[in-house]
This record gives structure tokens, C-alpha cells and sequence, in this order.
């Protein structure tokens, strides 16, 4: 078995952010807009840091204006984690993007997305979940629109709420309505922490009453909050090769992954918006191998923390669990 072909579980993607390019370019030209501004000579999305990155991910989603489209858009996603051994995956889908937070709205784009989610179970042998995700920087009022919706469509295939965004925008406080009125309709929370905030924001996140962190590396500049984590079972979404690119990092060697699980944290890998960051579960795996001599063993561990710490039921956790097995 290859690390492209070990079954892999993915917790941190960004649905909308995971958009191949030459998938959104093919929207642009049906729709006639010029999105060429956004793109390399390679053809890959063109940003200098995180804030360019945010705005060239807003551009890009311009395209992006109907249900029909997140399907399709649904389908061209999983088609991609399918190739890399992905079996399961949680992708973060903003009610910002998907009807500005309009209830009706919000049903629609929803209801082509689990249908697509179905039809690539169905071809690609992947299993989808959603975590309605709200937009730090665009506000806690625009986050409580986000959570309202979140919070009338909790179903079996919408099972958890977030944050993602400029993590310094706001204080994570200011959006501790949105995050008791999502967990009082029955979905998980989690919630990006950690990737440029220091441990106070960690805490402050951690307050909200998340299971999960989105990134979390900056834990490890307190040795104090590294041991909370493991004492309160928080799970970190780490996304190595998002890390390295938006320099969070200096490097992968200077990633502090292994010292927060040699700690006892548990961490799992994803690819956070793998087109933006030119990465794969496949590369992001043979990134900790290289790095730090990773093996299958350490891979088939991390994926069994990231089905057990999936917002999803016990049959679909289950049933990712065996294939993990059946596998090793």
C-alpha cells in the first residue's frame, strides 16, 4: 500500500476553498466573468500572504452563485480527496457563500450539496459531512445569521458549526451566542484557533465549549495549555502544508506537530483549501514522513483519532473505523 492509496480521514477542509482552479476558471468562462487577475502563469491561485489569500478566496467564490453550482462544485471536491484515499471527509460550508445567511437560501445550497455528498459516496466510495462555518471577519452579526440557519438545518448530514477567518479580527467572546445557540440545536463545535492567535486565544476559543481546534499550533509556546489539551480530549485539525505556505510556520521543520503529539495531543492531518496551498492528503503525508520519518503506522494512528473525533453518528464512525482496519 502507497500513502496515496492508505484510507485516509479528513476533518479540516474548506469546501469553497477547495475548489480546483480549473474548476472555477470553467465557471468563469461559462458566466463570463474575468477572473484571470486571480491566477499564476502556472495557473495556480495567485496571493502574497494570508489577508491576499482571503480576498483572492472571495473572488474566486464570486462564480459560485447557485445551488447547481455547489453541486457540481460538491462533486469536483470529493472527486479530488477520493483520489488521494480520502474515505471520509468534514468540509466547512459558510452560509456567507451559500445564500448570505437567507434561511430558503440556505436549504437550497445545502440540499445540492448532500445530494452531490450522496451521488460521490455512491461513485468515489467517500463519505461527506458538513460544519456550517461562519466568517470571523465578517462579523459577529453576520456569525449569528450564520449560526441561525445552522441551527434549523442540523440533520444527519449537517452535523457540526464553526469559525474560520482572520482568527485576530474580534475576540473569540464576541461570538459566544452564535456558538450556544448552534450547540443547543445539537451540532459539534469547533472553531480556528492557534494558526496566528497565541494561547490566550486558544483559551478564549476553548471557552466557546469546542471539542476541536482548527490548527491549534500555537498551543505549544505554553506548556501549561499543550497539557489542558490532553487532559480535556481537545482534538487538533493540523494542516502542515497550509502552515508552511502562509508561513504560520518558518518551515516544515520547524512545525511544532510532533512536539504536540510526542506531548499526548491528539492530532490529526488535513489540507485546510489544498488548491490554494498546492498540497494533498497524499503530499501533506509524505511531507510528516520526510520531515520527521513518519510512517503508516503513525498515519493509521491519526486517522483513527480523526474517526473517533468526527461529527458524525455511531454507525457512519463505525463503518469508517473498519475500513481503517480492514486496511491495516
Amino acid at each position: 500500500m502507497t500513502l496515496r492509496t492508505l484510507p485516509k480521514v479528513e476533518l479540516h477542509l474548506h469546501h469553497e476553498g477547495a475548489a480546483p482552479p480549473e474548476f472555477i476558471k470553467g465557471l468563469a468562462a461559462e458566466k463570463k466573468v474575468d477572473l484571470s487577475a486571480i491566477f499564476d502563469a502556472d495557473g495556480g491561485y495567485l496571493f502574497r500572504d494570508f489577508a491576499h489569500f482571503l480576498s483572492i478566496y472571495d473572488e474566486a467564490c464570486t462564480v459560485l452563485t447557485g445551488p447547481e453550482e455547489f453541486y457540481r462544485l460538491t462533486r469536483a471536491v470529493l472527486a479530488e480527496s477520493a483520489s488521494h484515499g480520502v474515505i471520509y471527509t468534514e468540509s466547512f460550508l459558510s452560509p456567507d457563500f451559500c445564500g448570505g445567511g437567507d434561511l430558503v437560501a440556505w436549504r437550497d445550497y445545502l440540499a445540492a450539496i448532500a445530494q452531490a455528498a450522496k451521488d460521490a459516496e455512491r461513485e468515489d466510495g467517500i463519505v461527506l459531512r458538513g460544519i456550517a462555518t461562519a466568517v470571523r471577519h465578517h462579523g459577529p452579526d453576520a456569525c449569528k445569521k450564520a449560526a441561525r440557519v445552522a441551527a434549523e438545518t442540523a440533520d444527519g448530514f449537517l452535523t457540526g458549526f464553526g469559525m474560520a477567518g482572520a482568527e485576530l479580527e474580534g475576540r473569540p467572546g464576541d461570538f459566544s451566542y452564535s456558538f450556544d445557540l448552534a450547540k443547543e440545536a445539537g451540532l459539534r463545535l469547533t472553531a480556528h484557533a492557534g494558526e496566528w492567535g497565541g494561547p490566550d486565544r486558544i483559551r478564549e476559543t476553548l471557552a466557546l465549549g469546542v471539542e476541536r481546534l482548527g490548527h491549534g499550533i500555537k498551543a505549544i509556546e505554553d506548556p501549561a495549555l499543550v497539557q489542558e489539551l490532553v487532559d480535556r480530549g481537545i482534538v487538533l485539525e493540523v494542516c502542515p502544508g497550509s502552515n508552511v505556505v502562509l508561513q504560520a510556520v518558518t518551515g516544515w521543520d520547524a512545525h511544532p506537530i510532533e512536539r504536540l503529539r510526542d506531548a499526548g495531543v491528539q492530532v490529526t492531518i488535513s489540507t485546510d483549501d489544498p488548491p490554494f496551498f498546492h498540497t494533498t492528503m497524499t503530499e501533506e503525508l509524505e511531507g510528516l514522513q520526510k520531515t520527521f520519518g513518519w510512517d503508516e503506522t503513525d498515519f493509521r494512528a491519526m486517522n483513527v483519532i480523526a474517526a473517533n473525533a468526527a461529527f458524525c453518528d455511531v454507525a457512519t464512525r463505525d463503518a469508517i473505523l473498519k475500513k481503517l482496519e480492514a486496511a491495516a
